[in-house]
C-alpha cells in the first residue's frame, strides 16, 4: 500500500469558482429530476446498481435528502423545491409524534439538516416544533454516568452501553434547540458529550475509535472496538472523517481553544493516508496497490469540516485547509460526481456504507455505491465553496 507525499497532494489542483458553480449546477438539476419518486417517499440509505430505491421515512439517513432539497432550493430557488422540502418537514413531524423509528442518537442526521434548515430558510412553525420534538427526544439518551449519549439500542440494554464518534454530528441539534428556546440543559449535554468523545475516542497519534465503551456501574471509560471499520486498531475513513468536521464544529461552539489542536491532528491524519487521487479508501489502513473500495463520502465529510474550521484559524492555517477541501472537492467533482441521470439517480459514486472483514460485524451492503449522506454533503461542500452558506447544522 502507498499514500500520497505531503509535497505531491499541495501540487494536486483545487477546484475554480467556476467548477464549484457548474457541479452545483447539475447537482441541483438531479435532485430536481429525483423530486417525483422522492418526495412523499425518500431514497433508501445505499443505492443499488447506482439506484436508489423509495422507502418509507425510516432509518437514520432520510434527512440527508431534504438537506439536499434545501441545497438546491438555496442554489435555485426553484418552487417545486420549497413545496418538497414543505411535505418532508410535516413527514419528519409525524415520524417524531409517533415516535417511529426514533431511538437512536442519529436524531441530529434526521432533524437538522431537514427540519433545522427549513425552519431556518422559511420560518416553518412545522419544522420548528419537528426539531425541538426531536432534541428533547435526543437528550432522553443520555447516561449521567459517563456522561455521554448512548449510540444504539435499548437505554438498559448491558452490551450497548457505548458511544460513536458520528455523534459528534447530532449534537448541532441540541446546540439549536438552547439558542431557539433559551434552555441551556441541551447545550449542557451537547458539552458533556463532546467532551466525553473526544477525550476518548482519538487516539494518541490522531486515529480515531469508531466507537467506545464504558462501564455501566461506574460510566469509567472501558476500552474502544469498531463495528465499521477493518479492524479495532485501524481508522476507518469515515469516522475519521466525523472527527474532522464533529471537531470543528464542536469549537463553533464551545470555542474551546484545545479543541483546534485535535482538529489539526485528526484532520492532519486523515490528509496523510490519502492515495493518489485524494478519495480515501473505506478504511484508512488501505491505500494505493490494495484491492479495496472507496469512500467517496468520507471526503466530502472531511472537506465540510476543513471549510468550517477555516473560519475560525489563523489566515495562513485557514488558506491551507480551504485548499485541502478544495484539491478533495476537484476529484470528487471530476471522477466520482454522478454526470448522467440515466447512469444513476445519485450525486457521488464509489461510497461505502458498510463492509464486512475478518476482524468487524458489519453487513456488507452499499459498497462502491452511492450513499445518501455523501450526495447531501457533496452538495454542502459545493455550497460552502460557492457562497457564505449560513450552516444547518
Amino acid at each position: 500500500m502507498s499514500w500520497i507525499a505531503q509535497q505531491d497532494l499541495l501540487e494536486q489542483p483545487e477546484i475554480s469558482h467556476g467548477e464549484v458553480g457548474q457541479a452545483l449546477d447539475l447537482a441541483s438539476d438531479l435532485v430536481i429530476r429525483n423530486l417525483p419518486a422522492f418526495t412523499r417517499y425518500f431514497p433508501k440509505a445505499y443505492s443499488e446498481g447506482g439506484f436508489y430505491a423509495a422507502t418509507e421515512n425510516v432509518d437514520w439517513t432520510t434527512g440527508f435528502w431534504t438537506g439536499e432539497v434545501w441545497l438546491a432550493y438555496e442554489h435555485t430557488g426553484k418552487e417545486e423545491l420549497l413545496k418538497a422540502g414543505m411535505v418532508q418537514m410535516t413527514s419528519f413531524l409525524e415520524r417524531i409524534e409517533q415516535k417511529r423509528d426514533v431511538g437512536t442518537h442519529d436524531l441530529g442526521f434526521l432533524y437538522s439538516p431537514s427540519c433545522v434548515a427549513g425552519y431556518k430558510l422559511t420560518g416553518s412553525e412545522v419544522g420548528r416544533r419537528a426539531a425541538l420534538m426531536a432534541a428533547e427526544e435526543l437528550t432522553g439518551r443520555f447516561h449521567e454516568k459517563g456522561e455521554f449519549i448512548q449510540a444504539w439500542g435499548a437505554l438498559d440494554a448491558g452490551d450497548n452501553y457505548r458511544l460513536i464518534i458520528d455523534c459528534l454530528l447530532n449534537l448541532p441539534l441540541l446546540y439549536w434547540a438552547s439558542e431557539e428556546t433559551g434552555e441551556e440543559r441541551y447545550r449542557a449535554v451537547a458539552e458533556k458529550h463532546i467532551h466525553t468523545a473526544l477525550a476518548n475516542v482519538v487516539r494518541e497519534d490522531f486515529s480515531t475509535w469508531h466507537t467506545y465503551f464504558f462501564d455501566r456501574e461506574t460510566g469509567k471509560p472501558d476500552h474502544g472496538a469498531t463495528c465499521q471499520g477493518y479492524r479495532d486498531g485501524s481508522a476507518w475513513a469515515r469516522g475519521q472523517a466525523w472527527g474532522v468536521y464533529g471537531t470543528a464544529i464542536g469549537y463553533r461552539y464551545t470555542k474551546r481553544e484545545e479543541y483546534i489542536a485535535v482538529f489539526e491532528g485528526v484532520t492532519d491524519y486523515f490528509l496523510r493516508h490519502l492515495p493518489q487521487d485524494l478519495v480515501p479508501f473505506w478504511d484508512l489502513e488501505f491505500g494505493d496497490g490494495d484491492q479495496q473500495p472507496r469512500d467517496s463520502s468520507s471526503a466530502a465529510i472531511a472537506a465540510c469540516g476543513m471549510l468550517e474550521m477555516a473560519k475560525y484559524l489563523d489566515e495562513e492555517r485557514a488558506a491551507y485547509y480551504q485548499g485541502m477541501a478544495g484539491r478533495l472537492m476537484k476529484s470528487l467533482v471530476d471522477s466520482y460526481a454522478v454526470k448522467d441521470g440515466a447512469i444513476s439517480n445519485g450525486l457521488v459514486l464509489h461510497s461505502t456504507y458498510s463492509n464486512h472483514s475478518p476482524f468487524n460485524t458489519c453487513n456488507h451492503y452499499g459498497v462502491d455505491e452511492c450513499n445518501i449522506w455523501g450526495d447531501y454533503f457533496y452538495m454542502e461542500a459545493l455550497t460552502r465553496l460557492h457562497k457564505d452558506w449560513q450552516v444547518y447544522w
